[in-house]
């Protein structure tokens, strides 16, 4: 069995095959360049996102791998996020308008965050492996790409062909080969009358 067979998740109640089939890899091929149609399907799911009237707070930087702007974003990384997410094709940093016109905007991290779920989705369907992390320092990171407020970076998601899992350091392959777990519905559901 191969290891995206592998990780095909065990519900409890059915879900699209889409969903059980996405997880977050720390894998990347380093060499494959990233598939520009999938990658700009993704970002097509993420611009049809719903959001509270519309407001679409979302914005994104696309930095592929070996540019200046990848570079930057890796440079934000943790040093372990950098181990494992520079090799990604590309890096996406998904930033919220927290204003717009001077009002503020109370969703807009909720509706940023069904942004990449969509983006999630659609680059898994179209056979991108994604990862996202919060495992960055914001404030670097904002300065690297030149983002003021209201505009704030809140998560950056590594893109790109999977990779090898032999071939990785012990560390991620651990994790990698790791059951997938959850916790129940019922722990998460507060009140079901």
């Amino acid at each position: 069995m191969s290891l995206v067979e592998e990780r095909v998740a065990e519900t409890d109640a059915p879900v699209l095959d889409i969903l059980a089939a996405r997880w977050s890899t720390r894998l990347y091929d380093d060499v494959s360049p990233i598939d520009e149609d999938a990658l700009a399907s993704a970002l097509e799911a993420a611009r049809w996102t719903p959001s509270a009237f519309n407001a679409q707070p979302w914005r994104f930087v696309v930095a592929r791998r070996g540019t200046g702007t990848h570079a930057k974003v890796v440079d934000a990384l943790v040093d372990f996020n950098k181990a494992w997410a520079g090799p990604a094709a590309a890096l996406v940093v998904f930033v919220a308008e927290t204003e717009i016109d001077g009002k503020p905007v109370p969703t807009a991290r909720y509706d940023l965050g069904q942004a990449a779920a969509h983006f999630t989705v659609q680059a898994h369907a179209d056979g991108l492996y994604t990862h996202q992390m919060t495992g960055y320092d914001a404030e670097l990171l904002a300065a690297n790409l030149g983002i003021e407020a209201p505009l704030v970076p809140v998560t950056v998601m590594a893109v790109g062909d999977l990779g090898d899992v032999e071939g990785a350091p012990a560390a991620i392959r651990e994790r990698e080969l790791s059951p997938r777990t959850r916790r129940p519905v019922a722990e998460s559901v507060l009140i079901d009358d």
